[in-house]
């Protein structure tokens, strides 16, 4: 075997006879498996011995030879068999000499058809001919027949009388393989060639087929004729095994089942040809054979598929490589791995951030051979079996033992789904009693998991390499950031932030307002003696906090505060502001000056006279989370985190927090508001009945009165809230439950919606603290059943997309510092032209990008940044301050690395707020960032009331609609040329619509029912809408350029996502786009090689016009298409990584007669080989590093150590 990390390039051909004989060890001739009496194989049968190798290690068939080592390699005279280890049955394979040749089914039966392609025939003659029904042509002779022509058995037999032995026909897989071997290649290239020239439509895109494949053949040194076989490879018998079951029965792979029929067709035919049988019985038989290896190949591809016990359908050589349960994602990419185990989570509110309790008994099991090796070393066992033994007893002396070694060594733990790489995070391990593992409550949210009985798997990372990488890239305590946005995503959240919110309220007139105290501990003393509360407003000595934020003058005065904000204050870092107020200034500035007074001041009229601050809400911890890590980054960010933590639970258990229905107050203007309702809505009623509006219209104002009914009544409950009210100080502090909820407690649930989407027009009047009747009970069963079943389809489609998305941009990688390209793309915030509304401020745009020209500020004329510096949070902010509108960035969209991206072009990486490094895999976050908030989006088309409401389709399956370019269901019809619209007549509900410039004039039909979006007199520029819908992106790229259709297609995802709360920075988007459009199809080759009407990367057709034109060549000319991401996929230069997603076989059989060479780019291509990624530490800039001796006085030992590679 080779070493797998040495080689660079894998390629993929077709096996020539000769090729498949040299690969094996010896012909099956008999079709028996093992002897059912002996249990050993039968020789010259599909497990033999003699072919495939010993089935013990080194013994012989008949025992001579046993199992000593020095007789390696020796062959025995008695039995033939080589004596070696059994493991060479694994990969030692037999061949079959077939009696007749035989055609492989996935080039004739394949779509497109390969050898129909070469031979010109369709797949229907093929298949006559292969499967004798029809003869074939092979040389028409002195006949007025043509060559490849068929001819049934009646017509033959006439032409034969008529001509005799003056032509040539044939029959089955011979008479095919005859006319391949005929075949110029050359001069059939030359021809298609010629033909193409005035080719009409229909038939140049067969002739731009048939180049293709024989182009392929040409280039790739495959013969035609090696697509049917003289000899089949028996795969070797390891692969195909058989089991003895209890009871004594046999359990085989159906491959065995599929190689013994080929064998008892093909030992049957060479009877029938030795004794000279007739024609049509040996035809038949040929006919068997040719059914039997197809079914060995791709059962079920061709007619019925061969059953096994019970009506299944065998498995052929060709399931095993497809879908999920084939070999490539279930053995290759996906392997089950050992040192792992699963329990149930329960919350371990005392660990720190780092860390997760792990069960002893799953902890001995983990680590055992480091306990055992450790128990030798410490003479405490003798040898390794009596280390065993203490172990399995869990004797006591075993215990500190297995303390030492978890201290040193971190688990990964993950929770399924994993849905981005914050699924799988290394804690550093503590023993504990239980048998759950306990995981640190702020973790919960990377992980999605909660304690109703998740459960998580726990491995250990083996090398020293990996527990390095686990200790400096996934410590759950470096996993601050959400990749997504670049927020924080261990936020604290449900009782912890009601602690923190009830820690800092403040409360006018509470015990001990306007005390005066030198210090916090002199103040934490009044506290706990009774003389002063939480929350009242208390003055304290600035100079006695040691807050070094303060000013000189702030440090001379009072500042006036309460004593749970001064709690609160003590757990962040000493060098950082004071925050008194949840407001940005104080949080990202200093303390504001107003809560500081003088000394001598009078301090209660000072109290009385200010207002009351609002405590800190989610939002607001997560913003002094955000600023702390900017400035302290990872170890203070979570040891403040712990305590953070620790606040709040203790916080939120002195809270005393219940819930009871006196709690919530029923809203005493709802029957007001009812019968107001009722009023109006009789009064539609009215008008419908004399015939004054319509039923839709009456539909619709029945409607909007009813739900504008809900939002009075909500009002009505939130201006009477108390704010000492314990469910309304879990709305306000994001904790748990929002308005809706408390409408629905105390107000009304109003409208429902039929399981259509559309609203019932009957409203549920009374909220669930009144109690619903049963009629009102019963409308509101569809929705709550609509949103199970939703859910349930959600998950999986999303979890799709993210597949698909992962699948396009794995091999995207930062593969370069900088591309140094000149180009760059203007942004600016997104608007929604329909309602104009803000989809994304241009912030959030330019946030971690580099500019690519000078930014000055309109007003000052100062340089605000430079080309090529980095835009952070201030400079963004002070971007966003000035009256700017667009900033030319570096964009993903026109990088110029081949294979990836460039760290310049993608700016900072948002995990770690740095950035990026060169080997980051950016694709594989970009495409977690986009598919994980997947679920949260919304699954329906909105019908937006009525008949003929306009159809918006939205959510998941707009962003699926985006990704794959398709066809929209509503399309809007847009202008190609830019002009002004001169004429929109109306003709049976269709408009037309003309639009003109000075040189052309271009009338468009709309579709019927569609709404206009410009008036006469409108100017128009290529791609406007001229009705309403969403654009086709391939209409758009037809109309405009690259540029405009990636922008489309990235503000269209935007403002699904953002309208669902849910923020992803473009740059994500954007690396998904430009796989999308990174494909050229070629329209003239000029003198280049390329194949007129082939797709080719962007890249390699720029580098082959460059070649071209250096040496004085016409280049050649393509224009750009647009790929959906699953056809993006399957069309990556590396056939392995198509091959593993989607339409494997088709894959395979294209990339063999082409020849293909996969030079292992991406990461998945070398997962299934089982190389190192290149990325990360395995990308080629950290591989093959040199090294220099250094002397204390830093000079080089000596010159001519290698120099460390850059």
């Amino acid at each position: 075997m080779m070493e797998v990390n040495k080689f660079k390039a894998l390629s993929i051909g077709l096996a020539s006879p000769e090729k498949i004989r040299s690969w094996s060890y010896g012909e099956v001739k008999k079709p028996e498996t093992i002897n059912y009496r002996t249990l050993k194989p039968e020789k010259d049968g599909l497990f033999c011995e003699r072919i495939f190798g010993p089935s013990k290690d080194l013994e012989c068939s008949c025992g001579k030879y046993k199992r000593v080592a020095r007789y390696k390699g020796i062959v025995c005279d008695r039995c033939g068999v080589e004596v070696t280890y059994s493991r060479v049955r694994r990969e030692r394979m037999g061949h079959i000499e077939l009696a007749a040749p035989v055609a492989h089914i996935w080039f004739f039966k394949g779509i497109p058809t390969k050898m129909g392609l070469l031979l010109d025939m369709s797949t229907r003659a093929l298949e006559e001919v292969i499967y004798f029904v029809s003869y074939v042509v092979i040389d028409p002779g002195m006949t007025p027949l043509e060559k490849k022509q068929l001819l049934s058995e009646k017509e033959y037999r006439m032409y034969y009388e008529k001509y005799g032995n003056s032509f040539k026909v044939g029959m089955g897989a011979e008479a095919i393989r005859e006319l391949l071997k005929d075949i110029d290649l050359e001069r059939e290239v030359n021809n298609i060639r010629e033909e193409l020239k005035d080719a009409k439509e229909q038939k140049r895109s067969r002739l731009l087929k048939r180049l293709e494949v024989v182009t392929a053949f040409l280039e790739s040194g495959n013969k035609p004729e090696w697509m049917v076989l003289d000899v089949l490879p028996v795969i070797p018998p390891a692969l195909r095994p058989m089991i003895q079951l209890d009871g004594g029965r046999f359990a085989t792979s159906d491959l065995n089942d599929l190689y013994r029929r080929v064998i008892n067709r093909n030992n049957r035919l060479k009877k029938l040809l030795d004794l000279g049988a007739p024609t049509i019985i040996v035809q038949n038989e040929k006919r068997m054979l040719q059914e039997a290896v197809d079914a060995l190949f791709d059962n079920g591809r061709r007619g019925r598929p061969i059953t096994g016990a019970g009506k299944r359908p065998l498995k052929s050589l060709s399931h095993m490589l497809k879908g999920k349960q084939g070999r490539f994602r279930l053995n290759l990419l996906g392997k089950r791995v050992d040192y792992s185990g699963r329990s149930v989570i329960v919350v371990g509110p005392n660990l720190k951030m780092y860390e997760c309790g792990l069960p002893k008994e799953m902890a001995i099991e983990l680590f055992k051979p480091h306990v055992i090796q450790e128990l030798v070393k410490r003479e405490i066992a003798h040898n390794i079996k009596s280390a065993k033994k203490m172990i399995e007893a869990y004797d006591e002396r075993v215990w500190p033992v297995v303390e030492d070694i978890i201290s040193e060594n971190l688990v990964l733990l993950n929770r399924a789904p994993t849905l981005h790489r914050l699924g799988i995070q290394a804690f550093s391990p503590r023993l504990i009693d239980d048998r759950a593992i306990q995981l640190h409550p702020l973790v919960c949210t990377a992980f999605n998991a909660d304690f109703d009985g998740d459960q998580m798997a726990v491995h250990v990372p083996l090398s020293q390499e990996a527990q390095a990488e686990a200790r400096l890239l996934m410590l759950a305590s470096n996993n601050i950031l959400n990749p997504k946005d670049g927020k924080p995503v261990v936020t604290p959240s449900q009782d912890m932030v009601l602690g923190n919110y009830y820690l800092t309220r403040e409360i006018k007139g509470e015990k001990g307002e306007g005390s005066i105290f030198k210090d916090f501990n002199e103040a934490m003393l009044a506290y706990e003696n009774g003389y002063i509360t939480l929350y009242a407003k208390i003055a304290v000595k600035s100079s006695g906090l040691n807050n070094k934020t303060f000013t000189e003058e702030q440090k001379n005065s009072y500042l006036i505060t309460t004593l749970g904000k001064l709690i609160f204050n003590s757990v962040l870092p000493e060098d950082f502001q004071y925050i008194n107020e949840p407001t940005i200034e104080n949080i990202q500035g200093t303390t504001p000056d107003k809560y500081f007074v003088p000394m001598g001041a009078n301090i209660k009229e000072h109290i009385e006279k200010s207002e009351i601050i609002k405590p800190f809400a989610k939002k607001h911890l997560s913003l002094i989370i955000s600023e702390i890590f900017k400035r302290y980054k990872t170890q203070k960010t979570s040891e403040m985190l712990d305590k953070l933590k620790d606040l709040g639970f203790y916080y939120a258990t002195v809270g005393g927090f219940t819930i009871s229905l006196s709690d919530i107050e029923v809203s005493k203007e709802k029957p007001k508001i009812i019968e107001e309702s009722e009023k109006q809505v009789a009064e539609v009623k009215r008008l419908f009945q004399e015939g004054l509006i319509t039923e839709e219209e009456r539909y619709k104002k029945v409607i909007k009165i009813w739900e504008q009914a809900k939002s009075l009544v909500q009002k009505d409950l939130e201006t009477n809230f108390d704010p000492e009210n314990p469910i309304y100080m879990m709305r306000d502090s994001s904790a748990r439950g929002n308005i809706s909820n408390f409408t629905q407690l105390a107000g009304m649930r109003g409208l429902m919606s039929k399981p259509t989407g559309e609203p019932i027009e009957v409203p549920i009047k009374s909220s669930f603290s009144e109690g619903l009747t049963v009629s009102e009970f019963f409308i509101s069963t569809h929705g709550a059943r609509k949103g199970s079943s939703d859910t349930a389809l959600k998950t999986a489609d999303s979890g799709y997309l993210t597949r698909r998305l992962v699948d396009v941009a794995q091999d995207v990688i930062v593969r370069a510092k900088d591309c140094e390209t000149d180009r760059g793309v203007v942004v600016y915030a997104l608007i929604d032209e329909r309602d104009g509304t803000l989809i994304e401020n241009l912030y959030d745009r330019i946030i971690g990008r580099f500019a690519n020209k000078d930014v000055i500020d309109p007003k000052t004329g100062e340089i605000i940044i430079k080309k090529g510096e980095i835009i952070s949070q201030e400079i963004a902010t002070k971007i966003t301050n000035s009256e700017i509108e667009e900033v030319e960035i570096r964009s993903i969209l026109t990088c110029d690395t081949p294979h990836g991206v460039c760290a310049k072009c993608y700016g900072t990486n948002l995990a770690t707020g740095e950035v990026v490094q060169v080997g980051e895999t950016v694709g594989i976050m970009a495409a977690q960032s986009i598919g994980e908030p997947g679920t949260q989006l919304t699954m329906r088309t909105f019908h937006t009331g009525g008949v003929s409401g306009d159809d918006i389709t939205q959510g998941l399956p707009r962003v699926q609609e985006l990704f794959e370019a398709r066809t929209p269901k509503v399309k809007a019809v847009i202008s190609e040329i830019e002009g002004i619209i001169t004429n929109i007549s109306s003709k049976k509900g269709r408009y037309e619509i003309e639009v003109s410039n000075d040189l052309e004039k271009i009338s468009y039909i709309s579709p019927y029912d569609a709404k206009l979006a410009v008036k006469k007199g409108d100017k128009v520029v290529p791609g406007q809408k001229l009705t309403e819908g969403s654009i086709s992106p391939k209409e758009l790229l037809a109309a405009t350029s690259v540029l405009k259709v990636q922008e489309y297609i990235i503000k269209e995802i935007q403002k699904v996502y953002r309208s669902q709360g849910v923020d992803i920075l473009d740059k994500h988007i954007e690396i998904m786009v430009r796989r999308m459009l990174s494909r050229i199809r070629v329209i003239d080759a000029g003198s280049t090689n390329m194949l007129p009407g082939s797709l080719v990367s962007v890249y390699e057709f720029t580098e082959r016009n460059k070649e071209t034109l250096e040496k004085g060549g016409q280049p050649a000319i393509g224009r750009p298409v647009i790929l959906g991401i699953t056809k993006a996929s399957l069309e990556t230069d590396s056939f392995l990584s198509a091959a593993s997603f989607q339409e494997t076989t088709r894959v395979l059989t294209d990339a063999a007669v082409k020849g293909k060479i996969d030079n292992l780019i991406g990461l998945k291509e070398n997962v299934i080989l089982g190389k190192i990624i290149p990325a990360g530490t395995g990308s080629e800039l950290y591989q093959n590093v040199g090294y220099r001796l250094v002397n204390p006085q830093g000079q080089t030992e000596s010159e001519n150590i290698k120099e460390i590679v850059d």
